[in-house]
């Protein structure tokens, strides 16, 4: 897998939007059941560093919160070390387990010529064409299924240390990239840099992004690895589209980090800070026609390099972000379930996708019940994700029986809770997810040892 290597937003911070977004007259209106151009279930990495920590970490007592608040969503696989040689099967792998899984994968790219004007999260691409062989090589693992690419995080809106010959330099570099990931695959969703809603001006993002190709990708995102509330960043969004559209460049949406922003805002570096919240769960189901997704493209719990090494992650952090925060949400249609599948104890390998088994039960007709079993087979274990869906009435509770094949031995278990370790096992449902609309899913999971292929699964209400 890719190493997650150091990545930290700028500290750098004007209040120049402010006054565009003034100018522009925008304001943020919530929408019906309309969403951009990104329409499907997010990917949930399951050998991210806050899964591992989890299944390395049973006994803690920050265990529960940070599994069932971060550890369950899907956030953004990060590719931030230069290795031409092996980037493409490293993304090839990722793909291809999202792809078993049907569902979309978020993928950030960090990897341009002095990144980061030198800071906390310096490195990159030697040069601007060794990160052309780099990106050449990264676009040909990606597939032909919808991808989201976050294209270069403070590319655009961290220019402070780039001569004029080296800024052209680098907005050519980041139009080609962007060329080069959607020839490779044309239903990639490629969106550039664009700062955040409390750095530069709409009217200079705009113009940012124009110089950087932004005719050529889907649109562009704000606030990763910040503060900013959503309805800020929204509100921002518009205001640099309507000045897009002025430039004559129209079409384009953007997405929202919402990983770190349902708290206090202010300081910028969350490794001192305690008032921090994780934001709205990750989703494609904006209900904003100019918003494809909300992501979590920073991953909750990891350092921003102030106090902490950037990119380790931090379980202190983590649970700052997590501790008081809302449940998940439990029940979606299925396009928006955001998956929980568990961590495994050990990080499946890259080079084999897991497999995910079809539904095991047809929806019920009447009342009641059905349950899908989907497992994530490795060498020694694997792990498994049950979604439990009503029939034609809501329920309120609900009992899945799990008959394991032989040799299997359960070894955790999340949003259920479990009867047995190995043969026939029963679930029941916790607290918050009993309640289930209908025709609405709800989701739990456990991890084992042994097999899990052939499991079966039947529910009862």
């Amino acid at each position: 897998m890719a190493i997650l290597s150091a990545r930290r937003r700028s500290a750098a911070i004007s209040v120049a939007a402010v006054a565009g977004l003034a100018a522009a007259g925008v304001g943020f209106a919530v929408g019906g059941a309309s969403a951009g151009t990104v329409s499907g279930s997010l990917y949930r990495d399951p050998s991210s560093a806050v899964v591992r920590w989890v299944a390395a970490n049973p006994g803690d007592s920050r265990a529960a919160v940070i599994r069932d608040k971060i550890a369950s969503q899907p956030q953004a696989r990060w590719y931030a070390n230069f290795n031409p040689s092996t980037i493409q099967s490293e993304v090839s792998a990722f793909i291809g387990a999202a792809n078993s899984a049907q569902q979309i994968p978020v993928l950030s790219v960090y990897e341009i010529t002095n990144r980061d004007c030198g800071g906390a999260s310096a490195g990159g691409a030697p040069d601007l064409n060794q990160y052309q062989t780099w990106v050449s090589n990264f676009a040909r693992g990606l597939g032909n299924q919808t991808v989201l690419i976050i294209l270069e995080t403070d590319s655009l809106a961290l220019q402070t240390c780039l001569s004029t010959s080296e800024l052209n330099a680098r907005n050519q570099a980041l139009s080609t990239a962007t060329q080069t990931i959607k020839s490779a695959n044309p239903n990639a969703k490629v969106y550039l840099d664009g700062g955040h809603s409390t750095w530069n001006s709409a009217n200079d993002t705009a113009n940012r992004l124009r110089a950087a190709g932004v005719q050529y990708a889907d649109g562009f995102f704000t606030n990763v690895s910040n503060f900013n509330p959503t309805s800020s960043e929204a509100n921002f969004g518009r205001a640099v589209i309507s000045a897009l559209n002025g430039m004559g460049i129209s079409g384009k949406r953007q997405v929202i980090d919402t990983s770190r922003n349902g708290g206090a805002a202010g300081d910028w570096c969350a490794d001192d800070n305690t008032d921090r919240r994780i934001g709205q769960y990750p989703t494609t189901n904006t209900g904003d026609a100019n918003i494809d997704a909300y992501l979590w493209v920073k991953p909750p719990g990891e350092a921003d390099g102030c106090r902490y090494t950037a990119g380790s992650f931090q379980p202190d952090l983590a649970f700052s972000l997590a501790n008081g925060a809302p449940n998940p949400p439990t029940t979606a249609p299925p396009t928006t379930n955001p998956p929980t599948t568990a961590p495994p104890t050990t990080a499946p390998p890259t080079t084999a996708p897991p497999t995910t088994a079809p539904p095991t039960t047809p929806p019920p007709a009447g009342n009641g019940c059905s349950a899908a079993v989907a497992i994530n087979q490795w060498n020694g274990g694997f792990t498994a994700s049950v979604n439990v869906t009503a029939g034609s009435a809501a329920i309120n509770g609900w009992t899945v029986t799990v008959a394991l094949p032989g040799g299997a031995a359960i070894t955790g278990t999340w949003n259920a809770q479990a009867s047995g370790s190995s043969g026939t096992v029963r679930f029941t449902n916790v607290g918050y997810n009993g309640q289930v609309g209908a025709g609405q899913t709800t989701n739990f999971g456990f991890q084992g040892t042994g097999t899990g292929q052939g499991a079966t699964a039947t529910c009862a209400a």
